[in-house]
């Protein structure tokens, strides 16, 4: 599928990727850089034989990756909408992270780089953005979307990801009339996370924060969240 040609409808836009409906059941999601899909597409595969919850993926090509349409909506407007169901939310996400950590990384899976790298133990799948606007809650069940910065690590690294992305993110994406919320469900959700996920994000919280600094994505407010947050977690 030749880039930089509209396929179909736009249904979709995040930070880095746009996405297209291209027929009844597929989807197209197609990055505005030069980003190669193939790793993410490989890594999709490996998960799905492995029994975790993914889209399945048809086609990766250079920037193009043509993958399953799911139905439902993400985990966050759900809770936008439906803030009583946080409770049952925040167990499935932790459900989820621990069902990946159990997954052993492919042979050829990209490390996580930094001064994390060499953490014990790391040979487990990480997802690296695995937070509720990147779970659908679909009539199958809840699926696992985004996997561009998949790599292979300690589980703890991802768990910390997920804390720091869930406790620093800028809330436009969020309905202007449930904004008032967000502070008590957010502070919610975070403790009821991190009591239910079972590795332990505290000893790389801060090297975690600066990489998240670095990431193009970040917003100039988070990444002073984020700053303040490894400030604090390296004089503890």
């Amino acid at each position: 599928m030749a880039a930089g040609k509209s396929p179909g409808e736009l249904i979709g836009s995040g930070r880095s990727a746009d996405v297209y409906a291209i027929g009844q059941n597929r989807v197209l999601r197609r990055y505005r850089f030069g980003f190669n899909v193939g790793a993410e597409a490989e890594v999709m595969r490996h998960l799905a034989d492995h029994g975790f919850p993914v889209p399945k993926v048809y086609d990766a090509d250079g920037t193009d990756l043509v993958m399953e349409r799911l139905d439902g909506r993400d985990m966050l407007a759900d809770l936008s909408s439906r803030p009583w169901l946080a409770r049952r939310h925040v167990a499935t996400l932790a459900n989820l992270h621990d069902r990946l950590h159990q997954v052993p990384a492919p042979a050829g899976l990209a490390t996580v780089g930094g001064s994390f790298a060499t953490a014990a133990g790391g040979d487990r799948v990480l997802h690296l953005d695995l937070h509720p606007a990147n779970v659908m809650l679909t009539s199958a069940g809840p699926v696992v979307i985004d996997w561009t910065n998949a790599r292979a690590g300690n589980p703890a690294i991802d768990v910390a990801m997920a804390y720091l992305i869930m406790v620093s993110s800028d809330t436009d994406l969020i309905p202007w009339h449930t904004r008032p919320l967000v502070k008590a469900i957010r502070a919610y959700l975070l403790r009821r996370f991190l009591a239910a996920v079972h590795d332990d994000p505290w000893p790389y919280l801060a090297p975690v924060a600066r990489a998240r600094v670095a990431d193009r994505n970040t917003r100039p407010a988070e990444a002073a969240r984020l700053l303040r947050i490894a400030e604090r977690a390296e004089r503890a």
